[in-house]
């Protein structure tokens, strides 16, 4: 099997590390438009070589499209020409809703939408890592409207990196990912600018501690794709962030009246979300 990657940063890099490591896979062509990101992805050794997208698709049995959304799109229907062949086109983009619209129906066969729950705040083919993908949750969004042969390809990768198999609808997707994965990074980017407005950079390195850092960890994440995310996200990150918003206000007021019984039990029922992680 020939493998083509889009996009060669920290999503795409790690696939492909993963990708290596697969009896059935006989070699892994990359695709990106950022020459850094070529000599960094040659040097390491994640792909044999790049190519133009319309090489890759004459060329690869399956493609990963490892990019910002709207540009998975913007692939999508530059597709067309995959119509009724076997050809494999996985998408791992952090929405799903508007990408699974936007494919023309006559390749929807040759497409399976994909969301590994997995990354760091680091990006490019720099921050590609061994083991990014393993024992990790992949969502496959609509999966019946796939090809059987798309379908079972997919399933084969995903399993054969290790990692575990949910599916769900589009829309489903996109609310569960703005609350556990898209409100968390729009928050960590407006603690950040909190906090360079009010604090001297000496004052934030003498200070800040691990928990900070880590709150904070995911403003490291890139704009470009982020913007994309809320963009195509924009209601559901919207409703989530409302919500937030009605959690902090609860803790102010309790703050504002000195009520520390309220605020404690506020505390306390938020110790329960890790009796789900234990």
């Amino acid at each position: 099997m020939k493998i083509g990657i889009v996009g060669l940063g920290l999503m795409g890099g790690s696939m492909a590390l993963a990708l290596k490591h697969l009896s059935f896979i006989s070699s892994i062509i990359g695709c990106d438009h950022n020459e850094e990101h070529q000599v960094v992805a040659l040097k390491r050794g994640l792909v044999e070589s790049f190519m133009s997208f319309e090489e890759l698709k004459h060329q690869c049995d399956v493609i990963f499209l490892a990019i910002p959304v709207d540009g998975v799109i913007e692939f999508l229907q530059s597709s067309t020409d995959l119509a009724g062949s076997d050809k494999t086109l996985i998408d791992l983009g952090s929405t799903k809703a508007l990408i699974v619209e936007a494919i023309p129906p006559s390749i929807r066969a040759n497409i399976v939408a994909a969301h590994p729950m997995t990354g760091t705040e680091q990006f490019g083919p720099s921050a590609a890592l061994e083991g990014l993908y393993a024992d990790k949750v992949v969502v496959l969004c609509d999966l019946e409207h796939s090809g059987d042969t798309q379908r079972d390809t997919a399933l084969r990768i995903f399993r054969s990196i290790g990692m575990q198999i949910r599916t769900m609808g589009a829309a489903q997707h996109d609310r569960h990912a703005a609350f556990i994965s898209h409100m968390p990074h729009i928050i960590s980017y407006a603690l950040a600018n909190t906090v360079l407005a009010q604090e001297e950079k000496e004052n934030i390195l003498t200070l800040a501690a691990g928990g900070f850092r880590s709150m904070s960890r995911l403003a490291k994440s890139s704009p470009a794709m982020w913007e994309d995310i809320f963009r195509q996200n924009r209601e559901n990150v919207l409703n989530a962030v409302e919500l937030f918003e009605r959690e902090l206000q609860t803790l102010k007021t309790a703050l504002q009246n000195e009520d520390y019984p309220e605020l404690r039990r506020e505390m306390k029922a938020a110790n329960k979300l890790y009796e789900i992680f234990t």
